[in-house]
């Protein structure tokens, strides 16, 4: 009703235009010479800017030139106040959750938390141009100032909120736990629910889940999830690590994050490499260190082994040096 109501206005400032032009044109032919100079005297009349280059000559004229400045100032005034009022709704429903997302190559980030806004940093570190939707029950965005993070508010599990964020089109979604839920099996529970609604709508898009307890990792032998991540299994490790190897975590934590330079990459085989101690040797000239084919370690103890096919080598680089390996 509001959006039919908006365009009938619009129809009628349009044709109100349309027709003083016409009007003021067969009113004084020989001050306006053509309708398009009419058109342009009337704009300039209700924008009440006046350059005065045409203006009205006759009593008539005159009278409609009146006619405008009632009227017509009036009708203007009205449009801009409609465009500043859908200007502050569009802000106000973005603040609300309550606007659909049509982008396409987004990345979903599900339940808000301190997690999930370090993922979005991370995510803007390495793809800036990137889109992120946050899809959370809370009723304000969390991360408003940030033009690139759109938020749609509601149920996660629900068919109609993972549409509005076009889960479709995405890239990829990363399910969090729901640490306002107090029992690890319900959080869990609030994960399965959510990774079977996204395999239903998005069987292909990446999806990651945040799990509390690895028991539970069974529940989901039915539904397709790409990784799974222990919430506190990594934690904890790192700090034991901490306490007993110092400096240790300081190259863990390099190594989960982009903003300090190195990260890990996955490359391309090449041809010309018949054995992992050929392709460590040739990384290494490149400024590069070759570090697991996929999650096997322990490549480095096996240099004189072929590279089987289907292999994905990892290496630690600069982003300069990756690009440059990657050709």
């Amino acid at each position: 009703m509001m959006r039919l109501r908006k365009r009938a206005i619009g129809l009628i400032i349009l044709l109100f235009i349309v027709m003083s032009a016409s009007i003021a044109y067969v009113l004084e032919p020989n001050t306006f010479d053509n309708w398009f100079n009419a058109l342009y005297w009337v704009m300039t009349t209700m924008a009440t800017v006046g350059y005065g280059d045409y203006f009205a000559k006759t009593a008539i004229g005159k009278a409609f030139t009146m006619f405008l400045y009632i009227f017509g100032i009036g009708l203007l005034s009205l449009v801009i106040g409609k465009v500043i009022d859908s200007i502050g709704e569009l802000q106000r429903r973005r603040g609300a959750g309550t606007l659909s997302f049509r982008g396409r190559d987004h990345v979903i980030l599900i339940n808000w938390s301190k997690k999930a806004q370090a993922a979005v940093d991370e995510i803007l570190c390495y793809s800036p141009k990137c889109h992120i939707i946050i899809i959370d029950e809370m009723g304000n965005h969390p991360l408003e100032h940030m033009e690139q993070v759109h938020f749609i508010s509601g149920d996660p599990s629900s068919d109609e909120i993972l549409l509005k964020a076009n889960i479709t089109g995405a890239k990829a979604a990363i399910v969090f736990g729901d640490t306002r839920i107090d029992e690890a099996s319900l959080i869990d529970g609030k994960s399965l629910l959510i990774a079977s609604s996204i395999e239903r709508i998005a069987a292909q898009v990446h999806t990651t889940v945040e799990i509390m307890q690895e028991k539970n990792i069974q529940n989901f032998r039915y539904v397709h999830v790409n990784e799974f991540v222990l919430s506190h299994d990594a934690i904890s490790r790192l700090a034991v690590r901490s306490a007993l190897q110092e400096g240790n975590s300081e190259v863990i934590t390099q190594l989960l994050s982009r903003q300090y330079g190195d990260d890990i990459y996955e490359i391309p085989l090449n041809r010309m490499w018949k054995t992992y101690g050929e392709a460590f040797q040739d990384l290494l000239r490149q400024g590069a260190t070759l570090l697991s084919d996929r999650s096997d370690l322990s490549i480095n103890r096996k240099l004189d082994q072929p590279i089987p096919e289907g292999a994905r080598l990892y290496i630690v680089s600069d982003e300069e040096t990756y690009k440059r390996i990657k050709g």
